[in-house]
């Protein structure tokens, strides 16, 4: 496990790749938590790592790990107070770097003393993340911000209920979001949907995994939020394809 430490109010921290964020809500589910947190950070770059644990001591608070410090300071500034599961998120640089970065810039020293319930701990983690890697959960993926290829030149997915209807509806202010991967929550959506202006709700068909509908206020907003999430991977293997809803 990742050693961290928290910041103490006031204190100037250095900018580094990891931001450290508490007011959590508590009673969010730890696997939701970390699902939810990468879904919403990655759009700010590469992620390393999410760290959430279950202790009373860490309760409410994780770590986010990005490859590099801009995409760090990136989601800090502009995620600051950002209402995550009705609560705003106070986010700051983290105290200490992970185990990870610090083993990536050649800085790392191993702790010879560790406590056997920290390799249970880790053992814990570990089957965790075999388990996510098992369901296709990528623990890095790219966000599609900046590099989102236009409409017409996304790869149709042949055989596949992902591919785009031969006659494209009108734009309206309804979105038909599809490839989603069967684990997505209607949190989830929400949380990545509701940073742009307008945004009223998402809607998800039980009977039919992987797709959803998303409503804005009129079309010129819906339109925004296809052209910003428009391929946005909630795991690597699944890039969000998005058009106007049909009516």
């Amino acid at each position: 496990m990742a050693e961290l430490t928290a910041a103490t109010p006031g204190s100037d921290i250095p900018q580094n790749q990891t931001i450290y964020i508490n007011n959590l809500n508590e009673k969010i589910k730890l696997d939701e938590l970390k699902k939810s947190l990468k879904a919403v950070f990655s759009q700010f770059g590469k992620i390393v790592e999410v760290l959430a644990f279950k202790t009373l001591k860490h309760k409410g608070q994780a770590w986010v790990v990005f490859e590099d410090v801009s995409s760090a300071t990136s989601a800090l500034r502009q995620m600051q107070g950002f209402p995550f599961y009705d609560k705003p998120m106070r986010i700051q640089y983290a105290k200490t770097k992970s185990d990870v970065v610090a083993k990536a810039d050649g800085t790392f020293v191993p702790r010879e003393k560790r406590k056997k319930s920290d390799d249970r701990g880790r053992k814990k983690k570990d089957q965790h993340d075999a388990n996510q890697a098992g369901m296709g959960l990528h623990p890095a993926y790219t966000s599609p911000y900046g590099a989102t290829p236009p409409l017409s030149q996304l790869p149709y997915m042949a055989g596949s209920k992902a591919a785009m209807p031969e006659a494209p509806a009108p734009p309206n202010n309804i979105l038909f979001v599809q490839n989603l991967p069967h684990q997505t929550t209607p949190m989830m959506l929400q949380m990545l949907f509701c940073q742009y202006p307008g945004f009223k709700e998402v809607r998800m068909v039980e009977a039919k995994p992987g797709i959803a509908f998303v409503e804005y206020e009129n079309e010129i907003q819906s339109t925004v939020a296809m052209q910003a999430l428009q391929g946005f991977k909630i795991t690597a293997e699944n890039p969000m394809l998005i058009t106007y809803a049909k009516k």
